[in-house]
C-alpha cells in the first residue's frame, strides 16, 4: 500500500499515516451492544472469516480502552478461519492507562502498543507510547503508528473511537455488518458523534452493500 497522504482541512495541514479501515457489526437500528454495555456477538460465522481475513490483511488492530475494559478482546487472527495466521499488532487508545494487567491484549501473542497520557510507571507487557496535551488527538496518534512502520490499520471500536474517526474524516473504507436483529435506542449506538442540526453537518459517503448469511454487509468509502 503506497503511503495515504491525508489533508486536515481546517487545520490547513497535511499528515502522512495509515490506510484506515474501520469495521463494526451492528444491529438493524445501529446498535452494537446490549443495553447493559454487555457486548453480544452479531457478527454471523461468514462475517466472522471475513473479519478475520481482513484482520489478517493489516499491520495493526485499534481499539478504545472501553473495548478492552467491556470485552476484553484478544484481537489476534484465529486460525480456525485463517490458516498460518500472520500476528497484526494490538493498537490501544488508554488515555489514563486503565488497562488490567491481566487483559487479553497483554499476553503476548503480538506486539501491543499502548497510547497514554498518563505518566504513571507500570510494568505491562506492552509498549507505552505516551503523548503530550490533555487529549489523545487522533492525527498525532496516526502520524506516530505511520512514524513506526503501521501502513494499513484496522478500527474495531469502540463507539467514542469509531465517532473520532468519523468526525476527523480519518478513515479510507468501512465495513459494517448488519444483523438481523434490533436491540433498542437505549442500547450503545455505533458511533458517538455530534448529532448533526444542519443538512450541511451529514457525513456523505458513498455505499455499497451485498447479502452475506442472514445478514447485510455494507462497503462504505468518504
Amino acid at each position: 500500500m503506497e503511503p495515504e497522504i491525508f489533508n486536515l482541512q481546517r487545520e490547513g495541514i497535511y499528515i502522512m499515516r495509515p490506510y484506515v479501515i474501520i469495521n463494526f457489526a451492528m444491529s438493524i437500528d445501529g446498535r452494537i451492544a446490549l443495553s447493559t454495555g454487555e457486548q453480544t456477538r452479531l457478527s454471523n460465522e461468514e462475517d466472522m472469516r471475513r473479519v478475520h481475513y481482513l484482520r489478517n490483511s493489516v499491520d495493526a488492530i485499534m481499539v478504545g480502552i472501553g473495548t478492552v475494559l467491556s470485552d476484553d478482546p484478544s484481537l489476534v487472527v484465529k486460525e480456525i478461519y485463517v490458516k498460518n495466521p500472520g500476528r497484526p499488532a494490538r493498537i490501544v487508545l488508554d488515555s489514563k492507562l486503565r488497562i488490567p494487567s491481566n487483559a487479553k491484549v497483554l499476553d503476548g501473542r503480538a506486539r501491543t502498543i499502548i497510547y497514554t497520557l498518563s505518566n504513571e510507571d507500570r510494568k505491562i507487557n506492552a509498549e507505552i507510547r505516551r503523548m503530550k496535551g490533555n487529549d489523545l488527538i487522533l492525527k498525532d496518534v496516526l502520524e506516530d503508528l505511520y512514524s513506526i512502520g503501521i501502513r494499513r490499520l484496522m478500527v474495531e471500536g469502540g463507539s467514542r473511537v469509531i465517532g473520532s474517526f468519523l468526525k476527523d474524516k480519518m478513515f479510507d473504507e468501512m465495513y459494517i455488518f448488519i444483523s438481523p436483529h434490533f436491540i433498542g435506542p437505549e442500547a450503545p449506538p455505533a458511533a458517538y458523534m455530534k448529532t448533526a442540526s444542519r443538512i450541511e453537518e451529514m457525513i456523505k459517503v458513498s455505499m455499497e452493500c451485498r447479502m452475506l448469511g442472514d445478514g447485510v454487509l455494507l462497503r462504505i468509502i468518504p
